[in-house]
């Protein structure tokens, strides 16, 4: 589904394909979090009509969570599959959609959005945030700070209105405006994987069809000891990586594809370095891109 306009601004209204139970593995201090925002979802209304909590807060017509953590440790994949156990349609805003579709008709834009959700019963997820939701900078032109200041003051408005779940999900957590962060239910810290994550995490991405020269037992055990550090994006690429060796060797040496520890290691050791590398580099476009819209990445001691 989607609905557009004469400017040609789209945003689809998803049916959510992951679901909490079969296509995530969270941290037991994280899966509480989730677990608990379910429940106030569930039992909003017992919550804050029959036990009059609403009274206290006034500002509990809908649930506002901000999943924080660093990149590809799960939050986008959550939010989608919160919406899929919850039965919600899902709608997904990330840094792109919001450079193509808020700037210059923003406050429209935004209001179209919010008013989507409500009208399909949707989780609306942002992904991002802080470039919708940070601190501005001193030294940016006056037109993209009366834009900043519209995009904010009508999200704001927006969330006083919307009765049902929105998700934020962010790498710099300390950059939201006070204003948001008062309105923010719950805070969500998705966590670097430890031993455990990092073990279902090999478990899931070695899929059982994959030719294999050592037991499956003992690669997921080797790959998980090094893989120290990485996150669930990192190990998907260690994947990736690992398996076009295999075929290589094979077409070179003339026997059968077959994945070992040292295909797993030197992707591991790819990844590893690829992060050490190329992610400074990265980093200084994205601070570049947050700065041309007036937000800051420093973060606050």
């Amino acid at each position: 589904m989607s609905e557009k306009e004469n400017t040609n601004i789209a945003i689809e209204v998803k049916n959510p394909r992951f679901y909490l139970d079969k296509d995530v593995f969270l941290p037991s201090g994280t899966k509480i979090q989730i677990d608990e925002a379910i429940t106030k979802i569930k039992y909003h209304k017992r919550i804050y009509q029959d036990w009059n909590f609403a009274s206290v807060d006034p500002c509990g017509k809908g649930l506002i969570l901000n999943f924080y953590g660093k990149s590809g440790t799960g939050k986008t994949l959550t939010a989608e599959a919160l919406a899929g156990t919850l039965g919600s349609t899902f709608i997904s805003l990330g840094m792109s959609d919001v450079e193509s579709k808020f700037m210059g008709e923003t406050a429209k834009n935004i209001r179209k959005a919010f008013a989507l959700a409500t009208e399909h019963g949707s989780i609306l997820f942002f992904d991002e945030a802080d470039t919708l939701l940070g601190k501005r900078l001193s030294n940016v032109t006056q037109g993209i700070d009366n834009e900043v200041n519209s995009m904010r003051s009508t999200i704001l408005i927006e969330l006083e209105r919307f009765e049902g779940v929105v998700i934020f999900a962010t790498n710099f957590e300390k950059n939201y405006d006070k204003a948001f962060q008062n309105r923010i239910s719950q805070h969500v810290h998705f966590m670097v994987p430890d031993f455990e994550g990092r073990k279902h995490l090999w478990n899931k991405h070695l899929v059982n069809k994959i030719p294999l020269e050592e037991s499956r037992e003992d690669l997921i055990e080797k790959a998980t000891e090094y893989s120290e550090g990485l996150v669930g994006r990192d190990i998907r690429t260690c994947m990736r990586l690992a398996l076009p060796k295999i075929i290589l060797e094979e077409e070179s040496s003339g026997n059968p594809a077959q994945l070992k520890w040292l295909h797993i290691e030197q992707a591991i050791q790819q990844v590893k370095k690829s992060i050490q590398d190329v992610g400074s580099e990265v980093n200084k476009s994205s601070d570049l891109a947050y700065n041309l819209l007036g937000v800051s990445t420093k973060k606050e001691k």
